[in-house]
């Protein structure tokens, strides 16, 4: 038998990714123009990273419409985790931009070009307030939804790119410092891999289905085991759907031979202790009486 907890939660708009889009498209342009007019190749980075973010942000938005299709006959649970796949392949193109970064940064070391630094200057500082207005826009989307975080991440690092090739625009100038775009370049690059690295993680664990790194199976066996007319939780599945559903399945050993109707009171009091403790809002619960089967509270069907 199975309960659904449904709490009220922030609702994800997708309008402020269409806003973002724009943006970028009119952030990646000027700044393609602009770097191939100065010779920069941080300018050329932010721009190449600008247009990754143009890609990522269309995929997040087509995933975002998609997660929300209702469910069929075909398709049981919709194309909910379709937000789950956006993040994943956003966050490897994080990884993959970062390498060619990293590699042309490292070419012109040894192969340095003449750079014009105000035109730098004025390329970064519209990326500074373009990428600034998304990343207020799509923020508080971020903290309740992983497609929406990566996208945010992809600003962010963008945002933060733009600082870089400011500072190096400046020290270009005014002291004449030219392999400074070089190094914030690889800066930029650096810092890439490891926002990427920590999406794609926590994508690739959602994606496999393993358990939520703050849930504790054994704490909630201890829990359950609390309430009056369990014996034995086992065959225990912990996962999430997406960002806003928590899944768990179990098999549960009955104390007693008990009616559907009591077991309909007693599947409610572990519904409210597995959201209230551990936040888990969909359970689903197989219940058994001295039943012949594995016992063990992870079993490989």
């Amino acid at each position: 038998m199975s309960g659904h907890s449904h709490p009220h939660k922030h609702k994800v708009e997708g309008k402020n990714l269409l806003f973002s889009i724009f943006l970028n498209i009119l952030i990646t342009t000027a700044q393609v123009v602009g770097g191939i007019i100065s010779g920069s190749l941080a300018l050329l980075s932010d721009a190449l990273h600008n247009f990754s973010d143009v890609l990522s942000l269309v995929i997040s938005y087509v995933a975002h419409k998609l997660s929300h299709r209702q469910a069929t006959l075909k398709q049981t649970f919709g194309l909910k985790r379709a937000e789950l796949i956006a993040a994943f392949v956003n966050a490897l193109t994080l990884i993959v931009v970062a390498i060619i970064l990293i590699y042309e940064a490292t070419l012109r070391f040894f192969n340095p070009v003449t750079i014009a630094p105000s035109l730098v200057i004025w390329m970064s500082l519209l990326g500074i307030v373009a990428n600034g207005l998304s990343v207020l826009l799509l923020k508080k989307d971020a903290d309740h939804n992983l497609n929406m975080k990566s996208a945010y991440l992809h600003l962010l690092t963008d945002m933060l790119a733009s600082v870089a090739v400011l500072v190096g625009g400046i020290l270009m100038k005014y002291f004449h410092i030219y392999w400074v775009d070089n190094i914030m370049t690889l800066v930029i690059a650096v810092y890439l891999v490891v926002v990427g690295f920590d999406l794609l993680k926590k994508a690739t664990f959602m994606l496999m289905l393993f358990t939520p790194e703050e849930i504790d199976i054994e704490e909630i066996i201890d829990e359950v085991h609390k309430i009056s007319g369990c014996a034995h939780l086992h065959h225990i599945h912990v996962w999430h759907l997406n960002d806003d559903e928590l899944h768990l399945e179990a098999h549960l050993d009955c104390s007693e031979d008990i009616t559907l109707s009591q077991f309909n009171t007693l599947s409610h009091q572990i519904e409210l202790v597995l959201y209230n403790k551990f936040g888990i809002n969909h359970v689903n619960i197989q219940p058994e009486y001295k039943k012949e089967d594995p016992k063990d509270f992870i079993v490989q069907d």
